[in-house]
């Protein structure tokens, strides 16, 4: 156990802290910066691999991904994903049964995700509900839109959220996906013209700010029932740039 009463599994190139562990799941603590499965671009360390080296019995569970040049990306245990740069509480899955139990889980939306963010900008409202369909955007193809001239199929997206801090000029804020869109969060704040701090991807021009290096988003906790209808429900600390954020916010 490390300070925050968390097990750690290391590699020899990551160390993972682990939240929660029984025979079917781990929840682990994402570290920022990295990567949840290969893309077959680049050969970066990602947390599939970590999930191989250590439960090599998952190899097969899961869903592999097809890329439009035919080669096979394998995703051992992986059920649902992280961006890059967000911390926080990830599900891994060991065995096939509870895989396609906790992906229909979280297909039919019953599970509840926290997520703690700091945003551009001071809200005005103190809480509120973000109900606006995502596509793709129309000028870069690796953005998404929640904004008039996106292009593809629009795709329903609900985000609530409830202010916990705001003052110079930023927003601290619990986010509570109630779908799971691709970079759904920082579509949906980017729409109210509050994107998420240090967004490279979606606030390119706008300086990082608080002390933050990466994307202030952190998922805070995930509440799920498991097979046995039992009702799980992991979080994870607060990461250093997140308290040091807080701090100046506080001061």
């Amino acid at each position: 156990m490390d300070a925050d009463g968390e097990k750690r599994k290391t590699s020899s190139r990551v160390e993972i802290p682990i939240l929660y562990e029984d025979e079917s799941v781990v929840v682990i603590n994402k570290p920022a910066g990295l990567v949840i499965h290969s893309d077959g671009r680049t050969k970066d360390y990602t947390v599939a691999t970590w999930m191989l080296e250590q439960y090599p019995e998952s190899k097969e569970v899961g869903e592999p991904s097809v890329l439009k040049s035919g080669d096979t990306i394998s995703r051992p245990g992986i059920v649902h994903r992280l961006d890059r740069e967000t911390s926080g509480v990830l599900m891994l899955v060991k065995n096939q049964h509870t895989y396609f139990y906790v992906k229909d889980q979280f297909k039919s939306r019953l599970v509840e995700k926290i997520y703690n963010v700091f945003l551009y900008g001071e809200l005005k409202e103190e809480r509120g509900v973000i109900n606006r369909p995502i596509a793709r955007s129309a000028k870069d193809f690796r953005l998404r839109s929640a904004q008039p001239g996106a292009r593809g199929e629009h795709r329903g997206a609900i985000t609530e959220f409830t202010v916990i801090k705001k003052g110079k000029g930023f927003t601290y804020a619990k986010a509570f996906p109630k779908t799971g869109r691709t970079h759904q969060l920082r579509v949906h704040f980017k729409a109210l013209h509050h994107p998420i701090v240090c967004d490279k991807l979606y606030a390119p021009k706008r300086p990082c700010k608080l002390g933050f290096k990466r994307l202030a988003l952190h998922a805070r906790s995930l509440v799920i029932t498991m097979p046995r209808a039992t009702t799980l429900k992991v979080e994870a600390p607060l990461p250093d740039d997140f308290k040091h954020a807080l701090k100046e916010l506080e001061n």
